[in-house]
């Protein structure tokens, strides 16, 4: 998970563990072992809201991405300012 002023974390969780992800920071999950996983997930309201990280970049100011990333400038003004689902490779 990453949250803002490049704060992140990774974990790698075992059966019987629980997470938490706070609200609000980009997360992702992946099955890095050799059997099949299953996951149980609750929010804390009855609503799911997916947001891609393109949609979530695009919907971000470029300084906001600076900021969080501490990456340069001319690096986030080459990203799409729109979700896209499939890019060309250029």
């Amino acid at each position: 998970m990453f949250g803002s002023n490049g704060r992140f974390r990774t974990e790698q969780l075992h059966a019987g563990d629980v997470a938490y992800i706070p609200q609000g920071y980009g997360h992702s999950i992946e099955n890095v072992g050799s059997k099949q996983s299953r996951l149980l997930i609750g929010f804390n309201t009855g609503m799911y809201e997916a947001i891609d990280l393109s949609a979530w970049i695009a919907g971000n100011p470029v300084d906001v991405l600076v900021t969080n990333f501490g990456k340069p400038v001319s690096l986030f003004e080459k990203f799409p300012r729109k979700d896209i689902f499939i890019s060309p490779n250029q």
